[in-house]
């Protein structure tokens, strides 16, 4: 950047401070002209310091240079302006392109000044800031990475890459990928990586140290969210050994050779220490199978008979050898050879058992049922009887028959165990025999066990995302040995709004075998293939809406109150009585004591209690337990230990409450009696007064009008025909 020499501008501008693009019919080119304010006549104030938007110029820009940044103008007549920062004064240009990692951005302060009377405003600040392009591919931290991975192990190491643009920008999103791994086997996907942390694990079952002890991967960091410039690193990871591999004796059966049998001495009176002294031995009989060697001593006057080979007591217990002796050099004359007979006795030893083969593999199922016969793994013992037992089953599945050695199955067994390792199982089988000091040997048995499909498919993943616009993507995660991704789209039945809801959702194989599982689905709206969904903001209630309701309350009390206190009011007011204090009433008494009436003035329903006896139905209480019930078709279930089973627990004991009589809630309605029955008195019509027929009540009469209606009713007249 650098500043021109100072420009003379005197065209009017605006009388406000703003900022606008000048067209190429007022300034060289188009760019961005910040105006200095108008001064008006009048009363004047104190000016405000001056708030200038900032400039954005985009880095590694191609040019031509120079090119123009920015323009200044003022509405006063002739006027300096110059740019004080780094250069000279003027106007301000791009000279040659700018580099955002090296510098972010520059300022510069403005100066204008007025022809003949100096200083026309106060400096202005100027700042421009360099537009990030994507111009720095991503550098990992090292160019290779070491690690070590058990052969059981998931998770191995993270590598990490940095990228110079800006941060938080496209251009600084960077995503890994695996691009090769070497050697390709057991198969070529053993690793993954997380692609947004660079995390790489384990991705499938087969390392084995002693046949891959290490691995060599190629990772790639792109930025652009993975699309974009590209840099590279290798991952070397060594196998480290795990204890899968049980020690194995090279040879099952030790014998003993070169054991000392005999030394054997002889004279010659040849000169001592010629050839002609010397001895030679010779083994001429008794040794056909090479078991015997015979060599001269150091003094060589002496014989030693050793063993060449094992020698088995239960083959020839006794062996006889014929041993000749000569010079070194032939004898002068013919002269008769001396021999010796050696008995040599074979000793027994208690020899171990001996399994044949030392590791049996087999295959069987591994829904086995309990008491099937797995395999017979016997031993053979040339000395005594032997018996058999198990000295390692982990798992705890299997039995043997001590006399026969016949494996069985004493438990269930599960290809998904832990103790299973690329599905076979390992247990260890002894044999010994009857001795004071039994000798023992060992077999290993390996069952390799054949899948069935005894496991459900279980969602990993509880919590999902679903897009009101159906524009959001799953994330890029891979899955787990054993794990299916499930390439299908979850779009919404009815619009929702957005928040998280909770979604049960049944999991099945193509053989039908599932579960139902809970998970945590949330409803968002999100732009963009690979749209991050975040969490919807909670919804806000406006302010207007607030007062309204707020007033609206205020308004309701100030109508409400006096309503109130005025029913208040009339309630203590004096009622005025029925009668009239001056009424003349005789013999009646008035006591100002009746309330309002009855507050119940519904009839009772009496069907609901009376039946007649004829129309009665057979009468059962269901809060008793019947005592000639059948037992319930179904069982009630316990309580599962899986969250997920909770759904299956609660409708398969719903349908057994169901088909339950006894169970709870009683609700019945009890009969007690049946009335109406039995009565004497056909209707209430019948009751009558045992005296009413000697009564007299002509004297009603006199009583005077007021009694008139009581003197008809019971002496008759005139209204018999209106009585009820």
């Amino acid at each position: 950047l650098f500043p021109q020499s100072p420009t003379t501008l005197g065209q009017e501008a605006p009388s406000r401070h703003k900022r606008e693009t000048v067209s190429p019919r007022n300034v060289e080119e188009d760019v961005p002209v910040i105006y200095f304010p108008r001064a008006t006549e009048g009363l004047k104030r104190r000016k405000r310091a001056w708030v200038i938007p900032d400039i954005s110029f985009p880095e590694r820009d191609n040019g031509p240079f120079p090119k123009k940044v920015s323009q200044v103008r003022n509405c006063r007549g002739v006027i300096y302006y110059s740019i004080t920062g780094p250069g000279e004064t003027g106007i301000l240009y791009v000279t040659q392109p700018l580099d955002r990692e090296a510098k972010s951005n520059y300022t510069f302060m403005a100066h204008a000044v007025a022809e003949g009377s100096g200083s026309a405003e106060n400096p202005m600040e100027i700042k421009v800031i360099v537009i990030d392009m994507n111009d720095n591919k991503p550098i990992f931290t090292q160019d290779l990475y070491t690690g070590e991975v058990a052969e059981s192990s998931p998770s191995i190491l993270q590598v990490k890459a940095t990228d110079a643009d800006q941060e938080g920008t496209d251009n600084a999103d960077v995503h890994y990928r695996i691009m090769n791994q070497e050697p390709k086997s057991p198969s070529d996907n053993m690793f993954t990586i997380n692609p947004v942390n660079g995390f790489i694990r384990v991705n499938a079952k087969g390392l084995d140290r002693e046949t891959n002890p290490k691995y060599t991967l190629e990772v790639r960091a792109a930025d652009m969210k993975g699309d974009g410039l590209t840099g590279f690193t290798k991952v070397i990871l060594t196998v480290t050994d795990s204890n899968d591999n049980a020690p194995i004796y090279t040879e099952t059966q030790v014998k003993v050779f070169d054991a000392l049998v005999v030394k054997m001495s002889v004279t010659d009176k040849d000169d001592a220490h010629s050839p002609a002294w010397n001895a030679k031995f010779t083994i001429v009989d008794g040794n056909k199978d090479g078991l015997f060697t015979v060599a001269t001593g150091a003094n060589k006057q002496e014989g030693i008979i050793t063993t060449a080979k094992g020698l088995d007591f239960e083959k020839i217990s006794t062996h006889t050898l014929l041993v000749a002796v000569e010079n070194e050099i032939p004898f002068a004359a013919a002269l008769p050879t001396s021999t010796a007979t050696v008995t040599v006795t074979v000793l027994d030893v208690n020899e171990p058992p001996i399994f044949d083969p030392a590791v049996k593999v087999i295959s069987k199922r591994e829904d086995l049922a309990v008491n099937q016969t797995v395999v017979r793994y016997t031993a053979h013992d040339p000395d005594t009887a032997r018996k058999y037992k198990i000295v390692s089953d982990p798992a705890g599945w299997l039995n043997v028959d001590k006399d026969t050695g016949l494996v069985t199955v004493k438990a269930e067994m599960d290809r998904e165990h832990l103790f299973v390792k690329n599905d076979i199982y390992t247990a260890l089988i002894e044999a010994y025999d009857n001795d004071e000091v039994p000798a023992t040997g060992t077999g290993t048995l390996q069952i390799k066990l054949e899948d069935v499909n005894d496991n459900a498919p279980t969602i990993e993943e509880r919590d999902i995302t679903v897009s009101q616009k159906n524009t959001c993507h799953p994330s890029g995660g891979t899955g787990t040995p054993g794990s299916v991704i499930i390439n299908r789209k979850f779009d919404l039945v009815k619009e929702l709004d957005p928040g998280f809801y909770t979604v049960q959702l049944r999991v099945a194989d193509t053989q039908s075998l599932g579960r139902l599982s809970m998970v945590t689905a949330e409803v968002c709206d999100c732009n963009g293939p690979n749209a991050a969904c975040g969490r919807a903001p909670p919804p806000s209630t406006p302010l207007p809406l607030i007062l309204g309701v707020l007033g609206g309350t205020m308004l309701l009390l100030m109508l409400v109150l006096p309503l109130v206190l005025f029913a208040r009011r009339r309630g203590t007011e004096q009622k005025e009585p029925l009668l009239q204090e001056d009424d003349i009433r005789d013999n009646i008494y008035y006591y100002d004591e009746e309330g309002g009436g009855e507050d119940d003035q519904d009839y009772y329903d009496l069907s609901v209690l009376h039946r007649g006896l004829d129309n009665r139905p057979h009468v059962m209480r269901d809060d008793v337990i019947p005592i000639f019930m059948p037992a319930p078709p179904y069982q009630y279930r316990p309580r599962p230990a899986n969250p997920d089973e909770i759904g299956n627990f609660i409708e398969e004991n719903m349908k057994v409450a169901d088909n339950d009589p006894s169970a709870p809630p009683y609700d019945s309605l009890l009969v007690f009696d049946y009335e109406g029955g039995g009565s004497d008195a056909g209707s209430l019509s019948s009751i009558n007064s045992s005296s009413s027929g000697d009564q007299d009540y002509d004297c009603l009469s006199e009583w005077g009008p007021r009694f008139k209606k009581l003197a008809d009713m019971y002496g008759g007249g005139e209204d018999d025909d209106d009585m009820i």
